[in-house]
Order: C-alpha cells, then structure tokens, then sequence
C-alpha cells in the first residue's frame, strides 16, 4: 500500500498512485485513521522533496494500538442523549388529508389500468366461451388481492426506513445492520443518531449475526446487494418513462371511435401536447400538485365504482362467480400457452403498485394503506367485474371494452375524467423517481443534480429539474416511435415485474436480518410472492423482440451509469485512505505547520472522518500562508431518513490547542436536502464549535477537580473508614480514558453531586484565548478550501477498468455539479487545487 507521488506543475495537481497488496486494508472500524501511520515519518525538507520529485516510494507500517475513547463518539452520546427525537403521531384529520393525496400521487397508475388491461388480455386470447372472462377475471381479481393488498399494504409498507420506501430505502435499512456499504466511512458515533432506531436482539439474533457475517465478510455479496439495488431503480426510472406514455395514450386513444378522422397520429400528437403540460407542472411540487389531482382522481375511483356497478346489474352479474379460483384452472386448462402468453395483459392490473411503497416518503404507512383498502381496491374490483359483465353479453367489445361499457351519454364527462387520471397516473411514478434518484445521489450511486425541495411540512417531496426534462424527452421519443398501446404494454411489464422481484428479494433479507422472524414466515413470503411474480415475468419476456426490450435498454443505461459512478467513488475514497498525511509529520511541523499563519478560517472539505487529508500537503506547498483556524469539514451521508438539527455537527480537535486544527462531520440523511446557503451553513458550524469548546473546557474543569476529589479522598481513606457513596462520584469512564492532547473526555452523569465550582469554565483562560482566536477568524472571513480530485486508471490496470474510469467517469464527473455550486459558495471565497488519485 505503499505509492508514488508526482507533481504537475502547471495545473497544481498530484497523482497518489496505489502498490502491491502485501499489506492489508484496515477500515475506520478497528481503530482510528490517526492511529495509522500512511507515510513514515519525515522532516520538512523531505516533505517537500517528496512533492517535488519526480518519482518516489515509501512505505508504510500499520500499527495496531489500544482502542481509545473517540471524542466524536463521546459528542454523539451526549448530544443523542439530550435531544431523543420521536416521530409525532400525526393527527387523524391530517392523516386523512394525507391519505386524499395519496389518491393523486400515488394511485393514479394503478387506477387507470381498467382503460387497457382486458383489452390487451383478449389481444391475445379470443374471447370464446364465459371461461374465458371468467377467467381472466378471476386472474385480475387475485392479483389485486395478493400483490398490491396482501405484499405491498400489509408486509412491505412495514419495512419502511422511518417512513421512507422504496429499494435505497431498503438497502439503507440493511446498511446499517450489517457493513455492506462499500465506502469504509462508517462510524459508532452514527449508531447514536435519534432515527437510527436499531432493533433489539430476539431469539433469532443467532441467525440474523449469521447472515450479517455472510454480508460483511463476503465482497461478492456486497456486490450482488448492490447490483440488486441499482436494478430495482434502474427499472423504476424506466417505469417513470413508460408510464406517462402508456397511460395518456389509453385515454387519448378513447376518441379514435368517436370522432371521425381522428387517427393514430392524432392520438400521437394529442398525447405528446399533454405530456408536455404534465412535466412542466412538476416544479409547483409534490404538494400541489397532489392537492390538485386529488379531487379528479376520486371523481375517476367514483366513476369506475359507479360504471362497474352498473354494468354488474344492467348485464351479467353472475361474474362474481370468478371469485371461485377454480376459474384460474380452467382458463389455462382451454387456452393453454394462449393463456400463459395472456399474462402479460393481467399483470398491468398492478402497474404502479411499486410506487405504494417508492413515494412512502411523500406521505405516510397510515394514509396510504387507508386510501387503498377503502377506495383503490373496492372500486378496481367494481371496475374490473362491471367491464367483465359488459365483455358476457358483448364479446366482441373486447378492443375497446372501457369506453363501449359507459352509459350512453356519459362518454364526454367520462372521456375528461379518464384523461385527467391519466396524467395523474403518470405522477406517481415521476414523483418515485425523482426520490429513488435523491436517495441513490445520497449514497454515493448517481453523480450530483440540483435537487429542489418544494415543501416546508414534508421533507420527501422534492423536484429534480434534470431528470424532469430527461424523462419528459425519453416519453416523447417512445409515443412517437412506437405510436400505440400494444407495444408500450409489452414493455411496461418487464419493468414492473422486475422491480417487484427485487423489493421480494430485499425485504426477505429485512425479515431475516433485522425484524428476525420465523424463519418459516420469512421463507414463505419469497415463496408465495416470488412465484407469482416469476410467472408474470416468463409471460412478459416472451414479448421481448415486440417492444419488452425498451425497460431493458433504459435499465441497462442507468444501471451502467450508477454502477460506474459508485466504482468510481469507492476508489477515489480508498485513494484518499491510502494517502493521507501521518500525525507525526504533522507534529514535527508544529503549529505553524511550516508555513505562517494568518487571521481567517480555512474549511479544507475532504471525505475522510479519520486522518489527515493529502490535499492540505497540497494547500501548505501551494499557499504562501495558511489560515489561524483550520477545519476539515467532511459532507458525510449516514444511513438513515433525516439527521435532526442538533445532531448534524461532530467535532473533534486534532492536535494541541495552539494547532487551531478541529474535524467536522457533518451529517445528513439520505432524505435530507440541503437547503442551507454558506452563510448559514457557516454560522451554524461555528455555533456547534463553540459549543464543542465550551463542552471540552468544561469537562477538562471536571476532570481537573475529579482528580482533587480523589486525592482528597484517599487521604480521609487512610484515616477513616471508606465510604462506598464516594465511588458515585467518579466518572464511569474515567479509568478507561487515554490521556491524549486534544482528547475530550467523557462527562459524568452524576454531576449534580459534584461541587459547584467543578462546573464553572468562566475563569478558564485558555477557552477564553481560544474564544477570542475564533472570534478574531470570524472576523477575517472564511476560505474554502475544495480540492478537485480526478481518478485514473493505472498504465497496467485492465482494458475495462480503464474505459470505466478513465472515460466514462470522467465524463459523469466533469458533467455532473461540482463541489462549488453543490456548497452555493462564491467563487471569490474559493481556493482549489487539482489531485489526481492513480488506481
């Protein structure tokens, strides 16, 4: 692990190359980066010689210490202890309110399948006899019951990551039971943040440690679990292109027997003006948006009951009669491969049922299983029993069954209705995409875009202009390509299979790892709802060459783009690990660190939680002063939904109090967006390092009178009898803390027993030096430091490592945001160097 290290001039930039791997990698886990030594100890001059030079080597010994007691984990307990946040229960009239917005964002997709579902069904299988809409109904009925109320409202809703759905989601559930994230930057200081909510160990904590060891320990599992993830997303962004096209052109397509002369292209045309309406509304926000789909989508959810029904008693209500699965039986024993082939069809009944569980963060568990148990579900069953009705007594409708089933007289308001829910549908799973891409920026696996969130009451509803008008030019493309519903269908269904299989598989290992249940529970939930989603995707890809191919080719395209840019990521991180700066160089600088020191506050931004970066070697040769107050800021997302406030900030002093040296973690949730413009993000990090030196002075006073207690004690001790009340009054983690400069130690939690003066920092000349030095660096102004690091691929890597990150990452990094604009700092307060990290 040893490298060399090469100066470009020109353009201030290094390359950081990786050796041999004769030397283990140890993570942040077994001990602190501070405690392990990446450059062997040098004087200045060899420091610079080592910069300067053309070429060079080292090596470097990992060393093993006693585990210490980390400030920042010590920070994380107190502040977690005096800030426990809870989830509120919301109230019932706002979870009803929710639960009517759910109707315009969430169900829309699946609320507008009845405009096409028997009609692609009997596409495939004439209609010959009542078995055959016996059925199929039946199919469609049981379907409903078992994937969308049975797997989604009842099982996977539970698995919900604090109120937040979808396969990241998940993946970060299972992130932080067990270290499947490929970035090393975990920490124990994490665990104590108030959403974290770890569960308690039950009688199946054996097997689930069990799995956690097969996850940790194993790469190629890791790799699997991430690869299942990004699949899941990749098709969720495709159903977000494919929805919008499939559903307004169901609708639009409704005039072709109504208007003479209205052909496909007018159904094209038709449905590319109003896509264009519908992705242009997005940046008014989730909110309104739902609010303003709402009342149309409990207008169509009425219209569908009302229709059914009437079709029920005007018709043939003897269909209910395909509650009888026996039906299901003889259906495939008539049809046959015709029927299997017909599946395809059945299993657009539940398009967009995944976004039940992908747009969870927009509202809640409550509201969204209210809405479907006792609106979406009753009338889909209506609908689908009235059209099967219409379908006995007039089978050759089959083509056109929904619109032929209205009353006479009703087309018109009924036409409105179904192409209002149309662009409703297609907000669902806009909406889900727009938070699976948030959620997978979050984790390191899709390069930066502006994210904008629109709501000051719900963190998740959020608007990603890119994506917006990339998914509004891809549902262009495919109405004008495939110009009707047939082919669209064919590939609707690859990709909503595919992401279903997916949430089966992920929350099958929730239910073994985290909630630990039965393991005949855990094992029949794959069984039963694996199988059938398995079934529905050998009918679907049987229709690969007639358009099925499409979600494939989206899927591929976004999975080839997160996967490069978390490869890419992961090594640029183990670059950064490898060549970081050791303590003792830093020590035999001094405080001046070599160079002089000038009034200001310098946030040098890195991604290490441990160690001294390798970019303030670059800082200190290229600057010819460095700032009084120097602090290295990492942007770290940990595994959870939301980080509160109070608990964003850890810090911790490196070196001695005249170093002026502090590490900031700065923590944010996967669903968190940073709304805060550097003038605030700046004060709110100096109010937390005040608060850290205030924290640090006052327990250093503690310990400082704790010390005197003892030795007062133990003199009365050898006079006296011992009392054994005294030994409350010791720290509890007094005897196990190191004695290090710029250690925090740990307060006590009896402190009420101590003297008041234990507790008194005002007279404490040192913090109030230290106060007076930060004031006087406010004052001057803050300078980022950023570095821009690149990542090659070394001269004897393989040919596709080298594509991968010398072309294709490359690109992805110079085109996505950079560190400037993602921080909204002004250029003028903005000091940046080049590192190119060889791997």
């Amino acid at each position: 692990m040893g490298g060399d290290l090469i100066e470009e001039s020109s353009s201030l930039t290094w390359v950081g190359s990786g050796g041999s791997g004769t030397s283990r990698w140890v993570d942040g886990s077994e001990m602190s980066s501070e405690e392990m030594p990446n450059w062997s100890k040098m004087d200045e001059n060899e420091f610079r010689n080592r910069y300067s030079s053309s070429s060079g080597s080292f090596k470097r010994r990992l060393v093993k210490r006693p585990k210490r007691v980390n400030s920042l984990d010590v920070e994380a307990m107190q502040i977690a202890d005096a800030h426990a946040h809870h989830n509120k229960e919301l109230s019932t009239w706002h979870t009803l309110s929710l639960a009517f917005q759910t109707l315009g964002v969430v169900y829309g997709d699946v609320g507008t399948s009845p405009l096409y579902v028997f009609t692609d069904v009997f596409s495939k299988v004439p209609i010959t006899s009542e078995v055959d809409v016996l059925g199929a109904l039946s199919v469609i009925m049981y379907t409903i019951a078992l994937v969308p109320l049975a797997k989604y409202v009842f099982v996977v809703l539970k698995a919900n990551d604090n109120g937040e759905g979808g396969t990241f989601a998940l993946y970060s559930l299972i992130s932080r039971y067990a270290k499947v994230n490929k970035l090393p930057n975990q920490q124990q200081a994490d665990q104590q943040i108030s959403s974290y909510r770890l569960k308690l160990p039950t009688p199946e904590l054996e097997r689930a440690l069990y799995i956690k060891e097969i996850l940790e320990k194993n790469a190629f599992m890791k790799t699997l679990l991430l690869f299942l993830v990004l699949t899941g997303t990749s098709l969720i962004i495709g159903d977000g292109i494919l929805t919008p096209a499939m559903s307004v052109m169901s609708a639009v397509s409704g005039l072709q027997g109504e208007i003479k002369g209205f052909g496909p292209n007018a159904v094209v045309i038709v449905s590319m003006i109003i896509l264009v309406g519908l992705f242009s509304i997005q940046r008014f926000g989730t909110s309104k948006v739902g609010f303003s789909f709402a009342p149309a989508l409990s207008l169509w959810f009425f219209s569908l009951a009302t229709i059914g029904i009437y079709n029920l008693l005007r018709h043939d209500i003897t269909v209910l009669r395909a509650l009888n699965p026996a039906y299901i039986f003889l259906f495939f024993r008539k049809n046959g491969v015709h029927a299997w082939s017909s599946l395809g069809g059945c299993v657009l009944c539940i398009t967009g049922a995944e976004a039940m569980f992908a747009d969870l963060g927009h509202f809640s568990v409550r509201s969204v299983q209210i809405a479907f148990t006792s609106v979406v579900f009753p009338c889909l069953l209506l609908a689908y029993m009235g059209q099967a009705a219409f379908l006995m007594k007039f089978p050759a409708s089959a083509e056109r069954v929904f619109y032929d089933s209205v009353p006479d007289g009703f087309f018109w308001p009924v036409f409105v209705i179904a192409t209002l829910a149309a662009v409703i549908a297609s907000q669902a799973m806009i909406s889900a995409t727009f938070s699976v891409i948030k959620q997978a920026m979050a984790l390191g696996c899709f390069p930066r875009l502006k994210v904008i969130h629109t709501s000051k009451k719900q963190m998740g509803q959020i608007y990603i202009p890119v994506i917006n008008w990339f998914l509004m030019v891809m549902c262009l493309i495919v109405v004008a390509t495939f110009r009707n519903t047939t082919d669209i269908a064919n590939a609707y269904g690859i990709a909503e299979v595919g992401v279903m299989l997916v949430s089966t598989a992920l929350v099958t290992l929730v239910m073994l790892l985290i909630w630990q249940t039965n393991i005949f529970l855990a094992l029949a939930f794959p069984i039963v709802f694996g199988t059938i989603e398995l079934i529905y995707l050998s009918a679907v890809l049987s229709k690969l060459l007639e358009g099925g191919w499409l979600p494939l080719a989206f899927a591929g395209c976004f999975l080839l783009v997160m996967y490069t840019w978390n490869y890419g990521s992961v090594l640029k991180y183990q670059s950064e690990v490898r060549d970081k700066i050791s303590m003792d160089f830093i020590h035999d600088l001094g405080s001046t660190l070599g160079t002089v020191r000038v009034p200001g506050i310098g946030l040098l931004y890195n991604e290490l939680v441990y160690g001294i970066p390798s970019i303030l070697g670059q800082f200190l040769l290229s600057l010819p002063a460095i700032h009084s107050t120097i602090i290295f800021v990492c942007i770290k997302y940990v595994p959870v939904p939301v980080v509160p406030q109070e608990e964003r900030f850890l810090f911790r002093r490196i070196f001695p109090r005249d170093y002026h040296m502090f590490r900031c973690v700065a923590r944010y949730g996967y669903k968190d967006v940073r709304k805060e413009d550097h003038h605030s993000f700046e004060q709110l990090l100096i109010e937390s390092l005040k608060k850290f030196l205030h924290n640090e002075a006052r327990d250093l006073s503690l310990e400082a009178n704790m010390n005197e207690l003892d030795m007062d004690s133990a003199s009365v001790r050898s006079a006296d009898a011992v009392d054994p009340d005294d030994e409350l009054r010791v720290p509890l983690m007094h005897d196990q803390r190191t004695v290090e400069s710029g250690h925090q130690p740990l307060k006590s939690e009896d402190t009420e027993e101590l003297p008041s003066s234990a507790m008194s920092t005002e007279e404490d000349p040192s913090l109030e030096y230290e106060l007076s030095a930060l004031r006087e660096a406010v004052d001057s102004g803050f300078t980022y430091l950023l570095g821009d690091a690149d990542v090659r691929a070394k001269k004897e890597s393989w040919f596709l490592k080298k594509l991968a990150i010398n072309y294709f990452y490359d690109f992805l990094r110079k085109n996505c945001r950079r560190g400037a604009a993602v921080l909204r700092v002004p250029h003028m307060n903005i000091i940046e160097v080049g590192i190119t990290y060889m791997v």
